[in-house]
């Protein structure tokens, strides 16, 4: 019977770790750490993401600065915002919540925030230095897959990992991480040959393509550990929403561990976003 990974437990702790230092940065006289999101528009998921990262950051002692705008807020506008944020030394982390309405360019916004305060780790300069091993801020789901794994693997050099799904956002960071550890990295994508049979040769798959159920039994080898990052609302057969990954978990009992949706990789990537925010605040205190 394969392992399950709670993502809430691990996130749980995470979220702990993060209040204490906290505490000890203001115990110690400095400001608690500031996170300003900036939410464009009203689209309903976004509402609820943005809610439940305002709601943790309470929890963690993190002040939380939101900037709610209209939907037909003009892209200077928006720029202009991130300026300030960029010049206020008591902010510390700028989040973007996306999508961003269709009239702003959201390679163009994201650009503008400063690196230091760029705490979902989609700024270049940090992409760059993620691929050089130089330091920057991670990218919050990919770093909760990392954590993830390591409470269910001590060594990954030499282990074979599959990744499938090539984003900016997961499938790419995750291989460069993966690839500091020393393993052996193949990233997959919707023009690989024979998926099923690369998949099967993987000691470990992270799952990141946003199709629900694409990775059956039969891909995974016994003993595989299985990250599934992906969430997609399906109908069933009654008309219930409900939401699902990119595995078909119930044909997984062979392997060594797997993640469930939900509950595995979400709650992580909010509480690594928390951690990413502490982090650059005591960047911010020694630069």
């Amino acid at each position: 019977m394969a392992q399950i990974i709670d993502g809430k437990a691990l996130a749980a702790q995470v979220l702990a770790r993060t209040a204490a230092e906290v505490a000890e940065i203001v115990a110690a006289g400095g400001d608690a750490p500031g996170l300003a999101v900036i939410l464009v528009g009203n689209d309903p998921a976004s509402e609820v993401y943005v809610g439940r990262k305002i709601a943790q950051c309470r929890k963690a002692g993190i002040r939380s600065i939101e900037h709610r705008l209209p939907a037909d807020t003009a892209q200077d506008v928006v720029l202009a915002l991130i300026d300030e944020l960029n010049a206020d030394p008591k902010v510390h982390g700028i989040l973007v919540q996306l999508p961003l309405p269709k009239h702003i360019d959201a390679a163009l916004v994201l650009d503008r925030i400063d690196p230091g305060k760029d705490v979902d780790g989609f700024h270049p300069v940090n992409v760059g230095r993620l691929s050089t091993g130089t330091g920057g801020l991670v990218p919050c789901t990919p770093l909760g897959v990392m954590l993830l794994l390591d409470s269910v693997i001590d060594d990954y050099r030499g282990l074979n990992v599959v990744v499938i799904g090539k984003s900016n956002i997961v499938g790419k960071p995750v291989s460069m991480l993966l690839l500091e550890r020393e393993a052996t990295v193949t990233v997959t994508h919707i023009e690989t040959k024979d998926l099923p049979d690369v998949a099967r040769k993987a000691d470990i798959i992270v799952a990141a393509a946003g199709a629900p159920h694409l990775v059956r039994g039969y891909w995974v080898k016994p003993g595989a550990v299985v990250i599934d990052v992906g969430i997609t609302r399906v109908v069933d057969h009654d008309g219930n929403t409900k939401i699902v990954g990119d595995c078909a978990t119930h044909e997984l009992d062979h392997a060594k561990a797997v993640t469930p949706v939900p509950g595995g990789v979400g709650p992580m990537t909010i509480a690594c976003l928390l951690s990413n925010t502490v982090l650059a605040a005591k960047r911010a205190a020694v630069a």
